[in-house]
């Protein structure tokens, strides 16, 4: 086609009339509806070859436009583009041979323009997504340039598309490495971080292509709700634009909800799934230094068992009939905030809630007087974030701290809601496949596991259990010292801030030099674990999955078997585990992973019994087996119970939502 015919036919192409907000109505389930899910998504784990199978189809359309685009002269290109957007428009769904065109081309373009090729694997990762599923791609696989090609496609079919990641880091990091491909095809890009304005925000979401994170983005989407409130026809909000001073539509931060790539997938759209999105104010309540010192005075008094007991697991207090009776007798000459039943005994709930389940240097860290909150699942602080309803000052009290304002709740959603709201939605994580009926059952998308480009030759060591914390850093210490003596690089995982310290304090005493990565030092993450990877190194770091930085081998390190990954502790979810052991032998490179762990580690406690017979009764080949074998049962128990956790939250949310539709109330 000619260059004027292709100019001819984009100009006289007209997009479709869009709504001012788009998003997927809101799907509700009856139990029928929530049983037939469960039995598709067997349906689906079942038929996942067959899906990776037919994504191969790709490969040849790919590779057939790729001969004639790698001879265009410069000048061939815009007029090229022009057709392939024109192609993707046309049809109502992105049909497979205009894909196939856009993935040579930005193939081709990212080759001569970032001097990096798409290997065959990211191709059909990419095309996964585009089709509306799940990607599991391994570490190392290059997931960021992969998602150039789907975000590629999106651009040219005039869908706005949002790239979601973990961290405010990644989100900045990936745009500006991919923003002069995206230039080349003439699209876009904005970045969404925290600290940014309202028309800052808004500026970057009228962007082609958007970096965000999940956390921003799901809070700039219950923002815009409030505005909204309950879903104004599009007449409505149009009409409001041509003659109010102050429309709605002015004031809200996205377009909409049309194509979500999400990073880390898993870990956003599952792990992240137990807490739910509150946007809070301050409460018409004061929470006084007095109340607060008053309501941990109480709480240290009760009795537990007697008065009240703690579900770790479900990190929630419960009061018995005796602790009511207690609570009661305690607030009966107490002040105005003592005096209602609810009042009273919610408050000596969250003050056991800061005294029993809330850690210092584990859930939150104390820094320039301040109380942050650490995230559970990245190790990041999360400096403007707070506990609502008094915990955040119980918490403040306890730890010496000046007393914030205390905050109610104004809106909130989970993100299985927030999510299922895209019209098109896709990602990719290395570790899906485990949670794949969930995924279905929840977001109905199914999981294809991508192959590597390379064989993986990473060496898994058998898992060692023993049966005390001083045992276990002994035999660390004795691993660390063998293969630092090599000159190998050593990766140590570790699942919060106490534990990174605890472990730098021992190998400090080892005399083994060391960095330490945590919570407290996000700023220098990306420099820290960039040279994790060199001779000698020995670094620490705090739930390293999901901080999206490859580790890259130095020199000579391939040699001497790579690097070295050492899990001190079991996370939640087998998943976690994974995401860890896959720092080492990347795209193919020699590396080994082996988790060195103890019977007192907190995910443990709940199998102790079974663990103290097999060290006391057991010896040799027997008790070790005995003992991973209820290391991993105890695994199990916590991923379902997080899993029925995740599904009672998703109908606690909906039934949340359908009450309060009577009340004109957002969310």
């Amino acid at each position: 086609m000619s260059d004027d015919a292709s100019r001819e036919r984009f100009a006289n192409w007209r997009p479709p009339m869009q709504q001012p907000y788009v998003e997927r109505p809101e799907r509700r389930e009856d139990a029928l509806d929530a049983l037939a899910a469960e039995g598709q998504a067997w349906l689906i784990e079942a038929s996942a070859r067959a899906r990776a199978r037919r994504l191969r189809k790709i490969l040849p359309l790919v590779a057939r436009y790729e001969q004639s685009f790698r001879g265009l002269a410069p000048a061939d290109l815009p007029p090229t583009i022009r057709h392939a957007a024109i192609e993707l428009r046309k049809a109502a769904e992105f049909d497979d041979e205009a894909v196939a065109r856009a993935f040579a081309l930005i193939r081709e373009l990212s080759d001569r323009v970032l001097g990096k090729r798409h290997y065959d694997v990211q191709i059909l990762g990419a095309f996964a997504m585009v089709k509306g599923m799940l990607a599991e791609m391994a570490t190392g696989e290059g997931k960021t340039l992969t998602a150039t090609l789907v975000a590629g496609v999106a651009g040219l079919a005039g869908v706005p598309i949002h790239i979601v990641t973990v961290n405010d880091y990644l989100a900045r990091r990936d745009a500006e490495l991919m923003q002069p491909l995206y230039a080349a095809l003439g699209l876009t890009v904005g970045i969404v971080a925290a600290g940014q304005d309202l028309l800052e925000r808004r500026q970057a979401y009228s962007q082609d292509i958007v970096y965000c994170t999940n956390k921003e983005l799901a809070f700039d989407y219950l923002r815009d709700r409030m505005v909204l409130g309950q879903s104004p026809g599009d007449l409505t909000l149009k009409v409001e634009a041509l003659h109010d001073k102050t429309p709605r539509l002015g004031q809200l931060r996205l377009r909409g909800l049309h194509f979500a790539l999400v990073d880390e997938a898993d870990s956003v759209l599952i792990d992240e799934a137990r807490t739910p999105l509150i946007i809070s104010g301050p409460a018409a309540t004061v929470m006084d230094r007095d109340t607060v010192s008053r309501a941990l005075e109480l709480a240290a008094s009760l009795e537990a068992e007697a008065d009240y007991f703690v579900s770790k697991e479900e990190r929630r207090v419960y009061l018995t009939a005796r602790g009511s009776l207690r609570v009661a007798d305690f607030a009966a000459t107490l002040s105005a905030n003592w005096r209602g039943a609810v009042s009273r005994e919610e408050l000596a709930r969250q003050a056991l809630t800061a005294l029993r389940l809330f850690n210092r240097d584990e859930h939150y860290v104390v820094a320039d007087g301040k109380v942050k909150i650490v995230d559970e699942y990245t190790g990041r602080l999360m400096p403007d974030r707070f506990w609502s309803d008094g915990l955040h000052q119980m918490i403040e009290f306890k730890e010496g701290c000046d007393l914030s304002e205390r905050r109610a709740t104004i809106a909130r959603m989970t993100y299985q809601r927030f999510f299922r709201r895209y019209r098109r939605l896709s990602g990719m994580s290395g570790t899906l496949r485990a949670v794949q009926r969930e995924l279905w059952s929840v977001y109905r998308i199914p999981v294809v596991a991508i192959p590597t480009r390379k064989p993986v030759v990473r060496v898994q060591r058998p898992d060692i259990v023993v049966h005390t914390n001083a045992l276990k850093w002994r035999h660390i210490l004795q691993r660390v010292s063998e293969i630092h003596a090599t000159g190998a690089p050593v990766l140590i995982g570790t699942r919060s801030v106490a534990v990174s310290l605890e472990a730098s304090a021992h190998l400090n005493a080892a005399d083994l030099p060391h960095t330490v990565l945590n919570a407290t030092q996000n700023e220098r993450e990306a420099q820290i674990i960039a040279q994790a990877g060199e001779r000698g190194r020995i670094t620490i770091a705090t739930n390293i999955a999901g901080r999206g930085t490859d580790i890259h081998l130095g020199e000579g390190v391939r040699e001497l078997g790579g690097l070295h990954v050492i899990m001190t502790e079991r996370h939640d979810a087998l998943r976690i585990d994974q995401q860890l052991a896959g720092r080492s032998g990347r795209q193919g490179e020699p590396g080994s992973f082996e988790a060195i762990l103890s019977m007192e580690d907190r995910l443990l406690e709940g199998s102790s019994t079974l663990l103290n017979l097999a060290a006391k009764f057991l010896r040799g080949r027997a008790r070790d087996w005995l003992a991973r074998r209820a290391s991993r049962l105890s695994q199990r128990s916590a991923e379902r119970l997080h899993a029925r956790m995740r599904a009672e939250l998703l109908k606690s949310d909906q039934w949340r939502m359908q009450t309060l539709a009577f009340s004109g109330k957002p969310e």
